[in-house]
Formats: C-alpha cells, sequence, structure tokens
C-alpha cells in the first residue's frame, strides 16, 4: 500500500465519518440525499462480495465491513430514526437513480476486467437468436411467479425502486440461460465489481442534485462532499503511481471511472473554494 492510497481510504473514512457525526449530534439528515447513500450501501454490498472468501489483510477487512456497516446504518437512520427521518425532504431528492443502477449494471454486463471475445459471440447470439430462450419457458414462467411474489413484497417500497425490482428475475434469467456455466462461475464477482465501480462513479449526483435545488449547504453537509470528493482524487494519484511502479497494473476501468467521478465534484469543488477564500457559506447556483 502506498501513501496515495492510505490517504484516499483515510479521506474517505472521515467523509462517513462528518456525516454520521451530522446525523446522530444533530439528530437531522437535512440536505443529504437518500438515494445517494442508497447506492453507495449497494455500492460496497457488491463489491465486497469476497469478504469471506478472499483474505487480503486485516486492514482491508476491516474497512471492507466499517464501509459496508456505516452505508447500511446511514440508510437505516434515514429511513427508520424517528427524529431523523422527519428531516429528510423527499420532494428535493427526486432524482431517478434506478436508471443509473440499470445502466451500471448493463454497463458491468457487457464491459468488465475479464471481458473476452467468446463473450462477444454469446451477445450477438442473445440479440440475433432469440429462440435461445425457448427451452427455458418453464424457468421462465417458474420466474414470472417468483416475480409475482416480489411484486406483492414490495409494495412498501417506493414506486421506482419497485419498478427495478421487479426486473431483478429475469436480469439473473438473462445471465444464467445466455452465459455458460463456467462463465458465470468465473466471471460473477467480476461483474458485480465493475457494476460497484460504474455505480460509484454516478453515485453523487443525486446528492448534488439536491445541494443545488436547496441553494445552501450547511458546513458538515459541504465538508462530507469535499472528503467524498477529495477521496476519489487521491485515488487516481494512486493509480498514477502504482502505473509507474507496478508491472501489471490494468485497472482500467477503475481509472476511467474515477476520472469521471472526480469530474463531477469539479463545479462543487470550485464554489467549495470560493466559499473558504472568503470565509462565507457555500452556496451553490440553483
Amino acid at each position: 500500500m502506498n501513501i496515495f492510497r492510505l490517504a484516499g481510504d483515510m479521506t474517505h473514512l472521515m467523509s462517513i465519518l462528518v456525516l454520521l457525526l451530522k446525523i446522530y449530534a444533530t439528530k437531522s439528515c437535512s440536505g443529504i440525499s437518500l438515494k445517494t447513500q442508497e447506492l453507495y450501501a449497494l455500492v460496497f454490498l457488491t463489491r465486497y462480495l469476497d469478504l469471506f472468501t478472499d483474505f487480503i489483510s486485516v486492514y482491508n477487512t476491516v474497512m471492507k465491513l466499517v464501509f459496508i456497516g456505516s452505508s447500511l446504518a446511514i440508510v437505516w437512520c434515514m429511513r427508520m430514526h424517528r427524529t431523523v427521518k422527519r428531516s429528510y425532504d423527499g420532494q428535493l431528492d427526486t432524482f431517478r437513480h434506478y436508471f443509473l443502477v440499470a445502466a451500471c449494471f448493463l454497463s458491468a454486463l457487457i464491459v468488465h476486467e475479464k471481458f473476452t471475445f467468446q463473450e462477444v459471440t454469446h451477445y450477438c447470439a442473445f440479440l440475433v437468436l432469440p429462440d435461445l430462450l425457448k427451452p427455458a419457458k418453464k424457468r421462465i414462467s417458474r420466474l414470472r411467479r417468483i416475480d409475482n411474489f416480489i411484486f406483492c413484497s414490495s409494495l412498501s417500497l417506493t414506486k421506482d425502486v419497485r419498478s427495478v425490482i421487479v426486473f431483478l428475475p429475469f436480469i439473473v434469467l438473462m445471465i444464467v440461460e445466455i452465459w455458460p456455466t463456467a462463465i458465470v462461475n468465473v466471471y460473477l464477482l467480476q461483474i458485480f465489481w465493475a457494476f460497484s465501480i460504474y455505480l460509484e462513479a454516478v453515485a453523487i449526483l443525486p446528492q448534488l442534485v439536491l445541494l443545488q435545488r436547496s441553494g445552501n449547504v450547511d458546513n458538515l453537509t459541504g465538508q462530507y462532499v469535499f472528503f467524498l470528493g477529495a477521496y476519489r482524487a487521491l485515488y487516481i494519484l494512486n493509480w498514477i503511481y502504482r502505473y509507474f511502479t507496478e508491472q501489471h497494473f490494468s485497472r482500467w476501468i477503475a481509472c476511467i471511472s474515477g476520472l469521471v467521478q472526480t469530474a463531477l465534484y469539479a463545479d462543487f469543488f470550485y464554489y467549495y473554494f470560493i466559499s473558504w477564500k472568503n470565509n462565507s457559506k457555500l452556496q451553490l447556483p440553483a
């Protein structure tokens, strides 16, 4: 581990601590996007599926547990805590984040680090020969029954979230029926890892949109978003360092996604610097 990655991890941890401090000290989540927090929880849950199968180091395992636990705790507070949930402004937090989830998942299916020519042929076969699904009519019928059960069980959720959930069995069907079992077994973790990288790159969008709609940004919320953006900027330095010091460094998906993620913060960084320079309250243009 190099100094840039360590600094990035500590900055990321700092952003989470600042957000937890805001929620537990003020008993308020005003200015915080629940949709962004749900996306981050999904990011960590899908990225760290290897938590109990691959041991790298105590530090790595602890950080994974911290990120998963803290993200779920934040979502729980904003949804379930009797006092905190009252301060959540759902009228401003209206970004359709399920589009981000769907787009990132499809991108991960098509482009990930284990992508091979063999998979291209399977995608082409799926597009050109829809008859491949005909032998699976019984499975489709069974999945429809499961789908109806999931739909009934999710009636308490919002319409947007429910509309994504009811399609999940058919996404699973596409993976299992089109890809050979060997590809599923070997590449499934890579697909979910790529999905988490793509989703993390755009997960901040609901938060940035909410801040622009509200205009004024309180101090702790501004610091939370700043540390979150700085963490990814430090990781870019980490990747540059590893590129010149490691012989087989090939995290090109993470690098490109990291650049996109950092670029999304550019506007916020500018106004944050202006407010710090003028010693004034952070305000974003509506």
